[in-house]
């Protein structure tokens, strides 16, 4: 008797298969690792199968904006494994099968060889998972990631913040043209190793000392490789227009396409800009700009505090920063910045005020956790910065916070454009991280998609599948095909929505049935298995 024909079978399902395009009935059956999409009601033989009646299948969530770098690396010390597995877990229970990490500047490598012990800190603090080695290149970050503990696919992009901190240190400066052409050179190696892109992060140190021209330079590399420029703009609040025409700038003259970071407008001076923002990337691609931009589902951010620092405060890096707080006439300094501004400084807490921002992670303070800044420094009988500044040194630099900085209806409109895909902005450490981290793609599509009727399921698949995987290259993902890479997801669209909140930031969706990573049943009636078939993704 012959023997089962597939390893795995989901059948009576309506598949979405990343396109765009209608629905249709169909099953979708994985042999090997790869897709074969078949006619409804057939019998064939398979191994396992899941029943999908009135159930939607589609491809894998591609989460485009991640800082999950060091979830799966081989670490020492930080916190205790349970802690990592549930945060390992969350992308997961809500369908995101690859995740793409080294946004904003950060990346957990390249740097030359005797620069890698000071980087150490910088990581610690950046990725809060105790101590991460980073890597010289993209082949040692990918054998840094250990595969019995990756429960998703993960790709990098290079972070330029890395990248420069790896050539010349955290000093407020330009590059040399030794300099320059050596970043040029690592940034090449990795790219043609498998790296996914550039990322810029230009409100953080270093990556922020970085002109113009340094950027362009950079960029042009990343165009050789026909990937993109990724890029948290140099400010995302009053000088908002300012910072894209900027990236814009870089995108035209280096060639590279132009992928904007968690396109937001934030701050009091900033809201209702999108209503601008939006129809300026629209003319330039018009113009033959390849420009796109990616969006979370919430009107609160997260990073870490001391980026609310002004950049002086932070030149030479954390142990520097952590040497300048206790100065009571730094601290008077600060104050006066916040008050005042700085040119070409973002300025969060100057463009909203202490009291919209929470303590999401401070290991020696889980007291703080959830609470805003303002109340803990009432409570405490202290002004806001000094506050800030006794929680940094408490905890070595390690503090992350929420910004509640966003207003609704210019979150909608960039969920809404053509031009957005969909990205968790996730930044994955104990505590009370963000909900985006566990809700973002199932917010998508119940509260946003089927609630409020903001675009249709396919359009909203289309945003965490196709689109997605055509900009950074993963070729056989992100759309259900005959030879696709087996990622899938089964939901019940009547009843899939987030449950994170603030308060239990990562509480499981409803409504993700099952979730299928590289042909492997990784998630059965919601609940996880023991599968762990995530590797590292690398793009030609």
């Amino acid at each position: 008797m012959a023997g089962p024909v597939h390893d795995l079978l989901l059948r009576g399902g309506t598949l979405v298969d990343g396109t765009g395009a209608p629905r249709r009935k169909a099953d979708v059956a994985v042999t090997d690792g790869r897709i074969t999409v078949l006619p409804p009601g057939g019998r064939p033989a398979a191994a396992e199968t899941v029943d999908a009646t009135d159930r939607v299948v589609t491809p894998g969530f591609i989460d485009v904006h991640t800082h999950s770098d060091a979830l799966a690396a081989r670490h020492d010390g930080g916190p205790d494994e349970a802690a990592i597995e549930e945060l390992r877990l969350a992308p997961l229970l809500q369908g995101v099968t690859t995740e793409i990490s080294g946004n904003c500047g950060s990346s957990l490598f390249p740097a030359l060889p005797e620069r890698l012990p000071g980087l150490a800190e910088h990581v610690r603090v950046t990725f809060g998972l105790g101590d991460v080695p980073p890597a010289e290149d993209f082949d040692g970050f990918a054998a840094g990631q250990d595969p019995a503990l990756r429960r998703t696919h993960i790709a990098s992009l290079v972070g330029h913040g890395t990248l420069r901190a790896g050539v010349l240190g955290f000093d407020d400066r330009p590059a040399t043209p030794d300099e320059l052409r050596t970043m040029c050179a690592l940034l090449d190696r990795a790219l043609t190793q498998g790296a996914a892109g550039l990322s810029t992060g230009l409100i953080y140190p270093p990556g922020g000392y970085a002109a113009t021209d340094e950027l362009v330079a950079l960029a042009e590399v990343a165009a050789r490789h026909g990937k993109p420029y990724v890029t948290h703009l140099r400010d995302e609040m009053s000088q908002v227009e300012a910072a894209l025409d900027e990236a814009l700038e870089i995108a035209r003259r280096s060639g590279a396409p132009l992928q904007v970071s968690h396109h937001k407008t934030a701050g009091r001076h900033a809201w209702g800009a999108t209503l601008r923002t939006l129809p300026r990337l629209e003319r330039a691609r018009a113009e033959g700009v390849d420009v796109l931009c990616d969006v979370y589902p919430y009107t609160a951010g997260s990073t870490v505090l001391h980026a609310l620092l002004p950049p002086w405060a932070n030149e030479g890096g954390i142990g520097a920063l952590l040497e300048r707080l206790p100065d009571p006439e730094v601290r008077n300094r600060i104050r006066a910045s916040i008050a005042d501004g700085v040119d070409g400084w973002e300025n969060t807490v100057g463009n909203g005020g202490w009291d919209l921002i929470s303590v999401a992670a401070a290991p020696r303070h889980p007291r703080a956790e959830g609470h805003r800044i303002a109340d803990l420094a009432q409570t405490g009988g202290v002004d806001p910065v000094d506050y800030v500044c006794d929680l940094l040194l408490a905890e070595h630099g390690a503090v992350t916070i929420i910004s509640h900085s966003m207003r609704e209806d210019d979150v909608r409109r960039v969920l809404a454009s053509p031009l957005s895909m969909i990205g968790s902005d996730g930044v994955p450490k104990p505590g009370r991280p963000h909900p985006r981290w566990a809700g973002s793609f199932a917010r998508v599509l119940g509260h946003y998609g089927r609630d409020q009727d903001l675009f249709t399921l396919e359009s909203a698949v289309h945003k965490m599948t196709g689109l997605p995987a055509r900009r950074f290259g993963l070729t056989g993902r992100g759309t259900v095909h005959d030879g696709a890479h087996a990622d899938l997801v089964v939901i019940d669209p009547d009843a899939v929505r987030d449950a994170a909140t603030f308060d239990q930031p990562l509480r499981a969706p409803d409504g993700v049935d099952a979730v299928v990573v590289a042909g492997r049943v990784a998630v059965r009636d919601g609940r996880p298995t023991a599968e762990r078939a995530g590797r590292v993704v690398r793009v030609p």
